[in-house]
């Protein structure tokens, strides 16, 4: 088993809050990690999507009651949201009798419903934390290569198939399922070829801003019906918006988000590009590459940073804003070139937002200077300073 940095935040949490919910996309390896974690502790899993699991809750107050000395293990827990308000009651008096953590451990693709409902039934009582799929230092401590990771993605049976045309099988099938099963399920009615031709877009825009009427009417859909669809993607942890950079300055800024398909294997099963070959025969392979450091960049960062990009009208452009806290500001430009070098339009960025320090990322292994204070570094030498 790829050992996931989730593990010591989830025990963490669990020992500070009475409800943790782990949340990501399906197959991201939430139920993995989760019977992990439980394995030798007093602990009961149910599968929310087993009716076997499901009768069991037909009267839930007098199965909790059961089994009040163990941690209970709710998978997808979007399928049954009227749990929410059942689980504050008991977390309530379990409560009073004096066990305050570690009551329940909540797993789910992340949904609109699931943050609303535990939002409100659950205030104070829950935690959260995102599983994303695989890490580049979590593969890397496994003793794999990265650039497997970075064409693959980081879903676990996509990293870890036979081969790369299998990988690409799996992720396909990923897609469909999404579109066909998944997204039906939770309610909004959007039909399912719409929301391919969106994704695929997507794909193919990897990093640029966006533009929900350009979008729309490529699909022949509103903006509005854009920004819906978006919504979900975002909402389902399968897409991102990253927001610019927003601090003062006397430049006119870009207001637009960048957008990127979270996943990189995902981004290339849309477009069906197989191996690192293809990839790097096609346009999108800088920017699949900067989307990939970008999620894998988030995913470490510490409690309390923002990420931001900062992109002026006059094109002055940084790819990454980290605010760390403590007057820390670090500008990050990712290049796919093994000799990599940074455009005026960085230095003149760096000095708009008062860069503490300035990274440019690129494919190798060793860290130098590429003068004024720029730091050239690999990906995981900087996931390290950032953790």
């Amino acid at each position: 088993m790829i050992h996931r940095v989730s593990q010591e935040k989830l025990e963490g949490l669990l020992k500070q809050f009475p409800a943790v919910a782990l949340l990501g996309p399906r197959q991201a390896g939430k139920t993995t990690l989760a019977q992990s974690f439980i394995e030798g502790r007093p602990a009961v899993y149910l599968d929310l999507e087993m009716p076997s699991d499901l009768r069991k809750l037909s009267d839930p107050e007098d199965f909790f009651s059961r089994h009040q000395d163990k941690l209970v293990v709710l998978d997808e827990i979007q399928r049954k949201p009227e749990l929410f308000p059942v689980l504050r009651g008991v977390i309530d008096r379990q409560k009073r009798s004096g066990r305050k953590a570690g009551l329940f451990l909540l797993l789910g693709s992340a949904s609109l419903d699931l943050l609303k409902q535990s939002s409100e039934s659950l205030a104070g009582r829950l935690a959260t934390l995102e599983l994303t799929p695989l890490l580049a230092t979590e593969t890397h401590a496994g003793g794999f290569a990265l650039e497997p990771l970075w064409v693959r993605g980081g879903f676990p049976e996509s990293f870890l198939a036979v081969d790369d045309a299998a990988s690409l099988r799996w992720r396909q099938a990923f897609v469909s399922t999404y579109l066909e099963r998944d997204v039906p399920a939770l309610g909004p009615r959007i039909p399912a070829e719409t929301l391919r031709r969106l994704w695929t877009m997507l794909a193919h825009a990897q990093g640029t801003l966006l533009n929900h009427a350009a979008l729309g009417a490529s699909l022949g859909i509103s903006g509005q019906s854009v920004m819906r669809y978006l919504d979900l993607l975002v909402d389902l942890l399968l897409a991102r918006r990253l927001p610019p950079w927003s601090g003062n300055t006397r430049r006119r800024l870009v207001r637009s988000p960048k957008v990127y398909v979270r996943d990189s294997g995902i981004t290339h099963a849309l477009l069906g590009l197989a191996s690192a070959d293809d990839i790097l025969g096609h346009p999108v392979a800088g920017a699949s590459w900067e989307g990939w450091v970008v999620e894998n960049l988030l995913a470490v960062m510490p409690e309390g940073a923002t990420a931001s990009f900062y992109r002026t009208g006059a094109g002055a452009e940084i790819d990454l804003v980290l605010e760390l806290g403590r007057g820390k500001r670090w500008a990050v430009e990712i290049k796919r070139s093994r000799a990599p070098a940074v455009s005026r339009g960085f230095y003149l960025g760096c000095e708009d937002i008062k860069a503490t320090r300035r990274f440019v990322v690129y494919p190798g292994d060793e860290n130098y200077s590429l003068g004024d204070g720029v730091e050239a570094t690999g990906l995981l030498a900087l996931m390290d300073a950032l953790r």
